[in-house]
């Protein structure tokens, strides 16, 4: 096995977080353009200049709802196979596959071909996003310092994809046509799957199955968690209930917040003669990440040499608190369209920016706790219960969603910023107790 201490590095972090890094990046390409395509193509009118399918907001929102938990639920069923049959790095590698299947097919304009096309990408999602997370953490030990830096790298990688899928895939699919978006989400999942398979050299030793007679945490499956262990876990478990409350209102970006830009946002620039397109708006998070990655980081590093409290749960907790503030631009936005028929684009900037930066203190956060206290035998399930809490997360806020439809808009908005706000305080003084479980590790 190769020694983590003794791995090539490149601003000092090993060669083998850079693969990870460009094959997340192309994976996200894909995902992330697919999706800001996929509720706009459902609702458009079957004899429009673009056709789609003519669905209702609330169907739309209903599939976009069981598609988005569905694709991260999977990540269990993903980490379990790579914990117990193939090994984290073998997983990744046929969820590439699946993915570049699936993506290539949703660009046959044929109602089957876009069912089929979700479930492949729902199967490659599962058995490549738990695990390709869970082997950035392999490349670091337990106690090296550089392992939340490394998944501040990673996870602008992922952003740097979403932001480009967003202008590219989203653009070319909402002008030129739907179908056209989808293949070229394919073709960026294609180039994914060459990085991994190039760049095995470089991860030796890492995201291999631990059941293999000649690996040394062998006898890990059949030993029982300490007690330490069990603790740990215990936080973990809390933690994911933070993850499905932030995510459950986050990802009205792909949802409501997306129709809301495509029906009720003045995308219109009188001075160019331009109509920003609606999926551009969902390349305004994944810009801002590249953008605040390094300044949020850099405060928390700061905060902490201070001698304040900077626990990952409290930057958690502190994530889910800002967000919410995105929200209350958002009801301001919701009232001007009731007061004017339309309602400005610097609300939907506004409201990106606070999710973006609640975002930043909330997901890698999360990522990195998972990998400093789960057990190495639960490694891979623990990082996709993870996932499928995004993907409950995700269903919540497809389900708010709809409900905004008869509800209201202003009262869904409003409502959400006031319980982020509630919950994430009620972390901060619930952190005492939780924070001693983690008996150090936090």
């Amino acid at each position: 096995m190769n020694n983590l201490n003794t791995r090539k590095t490149i601003f000092g972090h090993p060669y083998g977080l850079y693969i990870l890094f460009f094959t997340e990046m192309w994976e996200r390409f894909s995902f992330y353009g697919m999706r800001a395509l996929l509720v706009l193509f459902l609702i458009s009118e079957v004899d429009s200049k673009n056709p789609g399918y003519g669905w209702s907001e609330i169907d739309a929102l209903w599939l976009y709802g069981w598609y988005t938990m569905l694709v991260y639920v999977a990540s269990i069923p993903g980490g379990i196979i790579a914990d117990k049959f193939l090994g984290q790095k073998k997983t990744v590698m046929l969820g590439g596959a699946l993915l570049v299947i699936g993506h290539s097919v949703l660009a046959i304009n044929h109602i089957y071909a876009f069912y089929t096309g979700l479930i492949f990408i729902i199967l490659g999602v599962g058995g490549l996003k738990p695990n390709i997370s869970t082997m950035v953490g392999g490349l670091y030990k337990k106690e090296d310092e550089r392992r939340d830096t490394a998944f501040k790298i990673f996870y602008m990688g992922i952003n740097i994809g979403a932001f480009l899928s967003a202008l590219i895939i989203g653009g070319i699919g909402e002008v030129y046509g739907w179908h056209y978006g989808f293949g070229l989400a394919g073709i960026g999942m294609l180039f994914g799957q060459m990085v991994f398979v190039w760049g095995q050299k470089y991860l030796i030793g890492v995201g291999d199955f631990i059941g293999k007679d000649e690996n040394p945490n062998k006898e890990l499956i059949n030993k029982p968690l300490t007690k330490i262990e069990i603790d740990r876990m215990m936080v973990l478990f809390l933690s994911f209930l933070i993850v499905i409350v932030f995510w459950g209102a986050f990802e009205q970006a792909g949802g409501l917040m997306n129709i809301y830009a495509f029906e009720k946002t003045n995308r219109f620039i009188e001075s160019i003669n331009f109509e920003v397109p609606a999926t551009w708006f969902q390349s305004l998070n994944a810009g801002f990440i590249v953008l605040f990655a390094v300044i949020v980081g850099g405060f928390w590093s700061w905060w902490k040499s201070l001698g304040r409290e900077s626990a990952l749960l409290f930057q958690m907790a502190v994530g889910v608190i800002i967000m919410a503030i995105g929200f209350f631009f958002m009801s301001a936005a919701s009232l001007e369209f009731q007061e004017n028929g339309s309602s400005a684009m610097y609300w939907l900037v506004l409201a990106y920016l606070f999710h973006t930066l609640g975002e930043l203190c909330t997901s890698p956060t999360a990522m990195a706790l998972i990998t400093k206290l789960a057990p190495l035998k639960y490694a891979s399930i623990m990082m996709g219960t993870y996932f499928a809490c995004t993907g409950f997360g995700n269903k919540l806020a497809a389900s708010l969603g709809t409900w905004a439809q008869t509800a209201g808009e202003f009262e869904i908005f409003t409502g959400i910023a006031i319980f982020c706000s509630a919950f994430g305080f009620l972390v901060i003084l619930l952190l005492k107790p939780l924070k001693r479980l983690t008996h150090g590790a936090d």
